[in-house]
């Protein structure tokens, strides 16, 4: 997988656009309190950099360089920092309590791995620190607008609420929205969106 996304963000082109997520831009009021902020497989930067534009220290994690790079070269463009660290999700022991928010915008796992790497944004905030997602559902392989062929790389949102158990749920979406980002992802799409406050330890 890595060499894939090695390869697929070795171009000039932001494949997946330059702006960032819809969600992630509707919801950013979340983020207000946090401060350090992680962004899980972040590809090309563009949801990064939106958050330093906002005012956020954020860093970015991902497992292709070449994509870490453009988030370099964005974040210049745009006159912000964003650190970056070459992660391999599935094989990376996170800090707990490393960070005041975790955000992923469309990681794409096998259903055996997603659980563990949204164990690993719920570790590495710290308790009453803020997780986001959108991922694209398994009804997403008959819309064929963006994400995996392969459907058991699309997410269940009865698993997602399996995850979230004890944690303050913030918001939860699981339907169609448009999405038009670069050339990969274009049109009516179907996904599931999540914003919770992880549980502090003196919580009911």
């Amino acid at each position: 997988m890595g060499n894939m996304w090695n390869k697929r963000f070795a171009t000039e082109e932001y494949v997946y656009g330059e702006e960032p997520n819809a969600f992630i831009r509707e919801h950013v009021g979340q983020l207000r309190a946090c401060g350090p902020v992680v962004c899980f497989a972040e590809g090309e930067g563009r949801n990064a950099v939106f958050l330093a534009r906002e005012g956020h220290d954020v860093t970015a994690w991902d497992y292709a360089e070449s994509g870490l790079r453009k988030t370099k070269s964005l974040a210049a463009k745009h006159g912000v920092v964003v650190k970056t660290k070459t992660v391999d999700l599935l094989e990376y022991e996170v800090e707990a309590g490393q960070f005041d928010a975790a955000i992923m915008v469309f990681g794409h796992f096998q259903s055996r791995d997603q659980k563990e790497v949204f164990k690993k944004m719920l570790k590495v905030v710290k308790p009453g620190g803020v997780v986001m997602l959108e991922v694209y559902s398994k009804e997403q392989i008959r819309y064929g607008t963006g994400g995996p062929r392969e459907i058991d790389m699309l997410y269940d949102p009865k698993d997602v609420l399996d995850w979230i158990g004890g944690h303050h749920v913030v918001h939860f979406f699981w339907g169609e929205q448009d999405r038009k980002e670069g050339t990969l992802h274009k049109g009516l799409a179907h996904v599931i969106q999540l914003v919770l406050k992880k549980k502090r330890s003196d919580d009911e």
